[in-house]
C-alpha cells in the first residue's frame, strides 16, 4: 500500500506541475497536450510517466533533446513520498483523504511561490479548509481542536504582524494565512513547526550569504514557503516536540 501511495502521489504532483505552469494564463488544466517547454512539440505518453521519463530519456527532451528541469521529478518523487508517509501516518483513517489534498495544495502553493513569489489565493484558501479537517478528524474532543486552532491563529497573527510592521518587506502577508493552515494540519507540535520552518530558513540564509561574491550588497529576496511547509511537515511527520524536551530537560 505503501508503494501504491507513492505512485498516487507521483502521478498527482505530475498533474500539479501542468496546473501551477498555467494556473492564471487562460489555459486549461484539464484539456490540451502537454508540450515541450522548449521547442513547443506535443510530449507522447511515454515521455509523461512520471519519474521514469526523466530517467529513461537521461534528463533530455525526446524532441529537441533539450535539458529538463529538475523540479519535474524532484517535486514527483516528494509528492510519493509524502503520500507514503501520510498512509503511514494515519492509516486509512477519514483524515487521510484531506492530509493527501492537503500535501497536493501545499506543493502547487510551494511550487508557484518559487516561480512567482506570490501565493495564488484560491489555492491558499482551499489549503487551510483542507488542513482545518485534517486537525478535527484528527483530535479526541472539540475542546483540543479549539486550543490548536488558538495556537494557529497566534502563529498566523505574528506573521501578519511581521509583514505590517516591516512594511512588507521581511515577509508576505499570504505568508499568514499558510502558517495559519499549516498549524491547524499539525495540531500539537504546530509551535515546533514553526521553530523549524524558521531554523530551516536561516540555514538556508547563511548557505547563501557565503556563497556570494566577497564585498557583494546585492539584497536577495526568498520566498517563505518552502520554508514554512519543510518545518511543519517535520514536526508532523516526526512528531518532534521541542518543548517536550525543554520541559523535561533540568
Amino acid at each position: 500500500m505503501s508503494v501504491f501511495f507513492f505512485a498516487i502521489g507521483a502521478i498527482i504532483a505530475s498533474f500539479v506541475g501542468v496546473l501551477v505552469a498555467r494556473l492564471h494564463t487562460g489555459q486549461s488544466f484539464f484539456s490540451g497536450r502537454s508540450r515541450c517547454d522548449a521547442c513547443a512539440a506535443s510530449l507522447s505518453v511515454r515521455s509523461l510517466v512520471p519519474v521514469f521519463s526523466y530517467i529513461a530519456s537521461g534528463g533530455r527532451a525526446r524532441c529537441c533533446s533539450a535539458r529538463l528541469p529538475l523540479a519535474a521529478p524532484l517535486s514527483e518523487l516528494l509528492l510519493g513520498a509524502l503520500f507514503a508517509l501520510a498512509y503511514l501516518k494515519l492509516g486509512f483513517a477519514p483524515a487521510l483523504p484531506f492530509a493527501l489534498l492537503s500535501l497536493t495544495l501545499l506543493l502547487a502553493l510551494v511550487l508557484y511561490d518559487l516561480a512567482h513569489r506570490i501565493l495564488p489565493s484560491s489555492l491558499l484558501y482551499a489549503f487551510v479548509a483542507a488542513g482545518a479537517a485534517v486537525g478535527y478528524l484528527s483530535v479526541s474532543s472539540l475542546t483540543a481542536f479549539y486550543s490548536y486552532a488558538f495556537t494557529a491563529l497566534l502563529i498566523g497573527t505574528f506573521l501578519a504582524l511581521i509583514h505590517f510592521l516591516s512594511r512588507g518587506r521581511a515577509m508576505g502577508l499570504a505568508d499568514a494565512p499558510l502558517a495559519f493552515g499549516l498549524a491547524l494540519l499539525t495540531g500539537p507540535v504546530a509551535l515546533s513547526g514553526f521553530i523549524f520552518s524558521f531554523w530551516i530558513g536561516a540555514a538556508f540564509g547563511i548557505v547563501v550569504l557565503a556563497a556570494r561574491p566577497r564585498g557583494s550588497r546585492m539584497g536577495i529576496e526568498v520566498p517563505f514557503a518552502p520554508y514554512l511547509a519543510a518545518g511543519f511537515l517535520l514536526a508532523y511527520f516526526t512528531q518532534w516536540n521541542l518543548f517536550f524536551f525543554a520541559a523535561v530537560l533540568p
